[in-house]
């Protein structure tokens, strides 16, 4: 069951860990999001999201090599992508979003329903997870 674990949480770490190609700057920013990041300050706070989008990726990669971690990194991811989706919905109607922000929403519910899969597998088998 740990090695379903260690795939599920691998497709996680894979879906929070891709928006840091966003560092490299506005015009892969702009590909990302379909958007045109003009404004420097919103590039810098964008580039600073994916540092951040990295280094919860890379910790759930780093939890499938250290279970005792993993319950600590389902919970970051759980927020990550939650808060998003929440964010998204409350906001504005889902259909004012560029297709997207649209994709990167839909493709936060898969992580989740991923992530979803392995918290049941680690409760079962017998891991406190958040």
């Amino acid at each position: 069951m740990h090695i379903v674990i260690g795939i599920l949480l691998a497709l996680v770490g894979l879906i929070n860990f891709a928006p840091i190609m966003g560092i490299i700057g506005a015009e892969r920013l702009g590909a990302l999001y379909a958007y045109s990041f003009e404004d420097p300050n919103l590039v810098l706070l964008m580039r600073h999201r994916a540092v951040l989008f990295g280094l919860v990726g890379g910790f759930i990669f780093y939890s499938i090599h250290q279970p005792s971690l993993q319950p600590l990194a389902m919970g970051a991811a759980l927020i990550s992508m939650l808060s998003f989706i929440v964010l998204g919905v409350t906001d504005m109607p889902f259909g004012d979003f560029n297709a997207a922000i649209r994709k990167v929403m839909w493709v936060d519910v898969v992580g989740l329903v991923l992530l979803g899969g392995a918290i049941v597998l680690s409760c079962l088998q017998g891991r406190a997870v958040p």
